[in-house]
Parts: structure tokens; C-alpha cells; sequence
């Protein structure tokens, strides 16, 4: 299919299979026929990667994909950039399909619209800090002064100042992801894909990177697509939430949302030791009625944890607040309503029929 795409998405994915083994075409005609992956696996020899994936993903968000290992997230991802070659489906960059794009056209998009930041830094040894980190103005042909300029603004960025004449293994892990970050910075693409960029870390300083990201993010508004399995920094960085299993979509959506609402026992599992308290908000609880007369015990923001709230309220359930947002109210909060969203929800039992 050829043409534009209408829509506000900046990356569209449509109706995307790939399916691994020597005949993928001929494998796709018996999953359209309903075969599974276990039985794709037992009777045709081929792998089901992807299954019929449709995700939206918006200018200026971070979407992350989770999933444990071998749902598909990484592939997923690879489709993004083509990396990897669908096997049926469409895949939407700025309201052009990039499965229609030539060599020239893809090498273009992989150079100056997209960058990538991977698990293992894949940093250059014989290069230095700054050097690496303006590699892709080099790839693009600028001159050895222009890239070590653009490196040492974007390491100032992410807090590496005074390392730049430094070389890779002159620093530790999370030193190095961090000159990983400056470089897909320094590219200025419109979109970022992260594939477990901060799995390999070690748990405080991946917290860190976490909130360095976030910071940046805040500031710059890139389009960035995050691969992740661990649900605790899916959450925390997520505007929207995709999780994948056995490579389909079992949900999607602001993650607070999924949270409250599980669709499926798979993810009631995945949420199920989640500590609710810290990672559910007051907009998520809240009662949309501003106009409420009374008294109130007090104002509470929007994008505060629940967690803030118990320890504002002394663990009262009586109390009820009034949220704001920008200092606009939009909201009430009564604490019995947030006593009950700690509760998990339970996915009703499916009869199988």
C-alpha cells in the first residue's frame, strides 16, 4: 500500500505479522486460519513473532512495549526502523509507510529521523567520550570539530561535563549509557527507540537513568519508543502502556488505567505485586467535580501518589481534598475511594466453552 496516512499518530502500526521459518507466506495463510503459535511451532516449523499488532504511538510520548522474554517486544521494535521485514502489515512514520521506501529513502530515515539506544552501549573503544557521542553527525559527514561540539553539549546534558576526552572503558556502566543517550541526542531525530537501554544497570543506578530520561524528556518532547520487562519502569515512564504476549497485544493504554483495569489474568498477574500506593496518582482516583461545595481538608495535586496522600491524611478515611491542577481544581479525592483502589481488581473467570 502506497500513499499518506490521515491521523495524528506519529507512528502507526497496522495489521503487523512476522512469522520466522523458510516459508513465512505459506505459514501466514494457516494463522489467518486461526493456528496458534504452539501449533504453528509443532506442525509448520516456524515461529509466530508477531501476531496482528495495531499501536498508535503519539508526537512527543513515551510509549513502552513490555512483555517477559520471547513475547515479541524486541522484534516489535525492530519493525520500527526495519531491521526487520514484516511479514504481512503496515508500518506508519509520519503518515508514510516505510515498508514503500527504497534503500536510499530507509538509510535516509535511519540516519537523520531515527536514533537507537542499545542494551550493550555499543560504544566505539578507540574513539573518545565526545567523539562518541556526536557519531552520528560524523556518520552524516560533518567535520571532527562539529561532532565533538555536538558531543560535549549533549554529554553537558546528561550530567558527563569534564569526561569528554575520556574513552568508553575509562567509565562505568552507567557512564556509558548515559554518552548512549547523548548520542541519539545528538542526532536531533525526531524519534528515539530505546530497546532495554537500561536493563543491563545495576537497580540504583537504573533508577537514576530512569529520571534522567524523564528530566530530558520534559524538555525536548521526542518521540520515544522504550522497550522494557520490568513492569515497575514501565509504569513510571509510560504514556502509553502496551503489553505484549506470545507476540499479540493483550492490552493497551495509559498505564494507570491498565492498572485499575486489568483486561485479561495475565495481567492482573502482571500487576498483582505492583505496590499500588506509589505508583497510582490522585487524577486516577479522583472524583471529576470541581464544583463541590463543603469544606476540605485540604489541596492535593493531580500527579501526587497515593502514597503521599495516606501519609498526608494519617491514614484517615474520613478526610476528603481537593485536587488541583495547575492550580485549577479538578477534582475531589475522598480517601475511602482510594482505600479502594489499592485493592487490586480481579478479571472476571471466562467460561470455556
Amino acid at each position: 500500500m502506497t500513499g499518506n496516512k490521515t491521523g495524528t499518530a506519529k507512528i502507526s502500526i497496522r495489521n503487523l505479522y512476522k512469522i520466522f521459518g523458510a516459508r513465512p507466506e505459506q505459514a501466514m495463510e494457516h494463522v489467518r486460519e486461526g493456528m496458534g503459535k504452539s501449533e504453528l511451532l509443532d506442525q509448520q516449523a516456524h515461529v509466530l513473532g508477531l501476531q496482528d499488532i495495531n499501536v498508535d504511538m503519539q508526537a512527543g510520548e513515551i510509549t513502552v512495549i513490555m512483555g517477559l522474554s520471547g513475547s515479541g517486544k524486541s522484534t516489535l521494535i525492530r519493525h520500527v526502523n526495519r531491521l526487520i521485514e514484516p511479514t504481512a502489515g503496515e508500518v506508519w512514520v509520519n503518515g508514510q509507510n516505510v515498508l514503500d521506501y527504497d534503500e536510499v529513502r530507509l538509510r535516509d530515515m535511519r540516519l537523520n529521523s531515527m536514533s537507537m539506544v542499545f542494551q550493550k552501549f555499543a560504544l566505539l573503544p578507540h574513539k573518545t567520550v565526545a567523539e562518541n557521542a556526536g557519531m552520528a553527525l560524523a556518520v552524516r559527514g560533518n567535520t571532527r570539530a562539529e561532532t565533538v561540539a555536538a558531543g560535549k553539549k549533549w554529554l553537558e546534558r546528561v550530567g558527563l561535563t569534564g569526561y569528554e576526552d575520556h574513552y568508553p572503558h575509562q567509565l562505568s556502566g552507567g557512564m556509558q549509557q548515559r554518552v548512549g543517550i547523548a548520542r541519539a541526542l545528538a542526532s536531533d531525530s525526531e524519534v528515539m527507540l530505546m530497546d532495554e537501554a537500561f536493563s543491563a544497570l545495576d537497580p540504583l543506578i537504573r533508577t537514576d537513568m530512569q529520571d534522567l530520561l524523564l528530566e530530558l524528556q520534559n524538555d525536548l518532547h521526542k518521540t520515544i519508543v522504550f522497550i522494557t520487562h520490568d513492569l515497575d519502569e514501565a509504569l513510571k515512564l509510560a504514556d502509553h502502556l502496551v503489553i505484549l504476549k506470545d507476540g499479540y497485544v493483550v492490552q493497551q493504554g495509559e498505564p494507570q488505567y491498565i492498572l485499575l483495569n486489568p483486561n485479561d489474568p495475565y495481567i492482573e498477574d502482571f500487576v498483582s505485586d505492583i505496590n499500588r500506593a506509589r505508583v497510582l496518582r490522585v487524577r486516577s482516583v479522583m472524583t471529576a467535580d470541581s464544583d463541590r461545595a463543603g469544606e476540605f481538608d485540604g489541596d492535593v495535586d493531580a500527579n501526587d501518589t497515593l502514597e503521599q496522600l495516606i501519609s498526608l491524611s494519617g491514614g484517615d478515611t474520613y478526610k476528603v481534598y481537593r485536587v488541583l491542577n495547575d492550580g485549577e481544581a479538578v477534582g475531589v479525592l475522598n480517601m475511602k475511594h482510594l482505600v479502594r483502589a489499592l485493592v487490586p481488581a480481579r478479571v472476571e473467570q471466562r467460561t470455556v466453552m
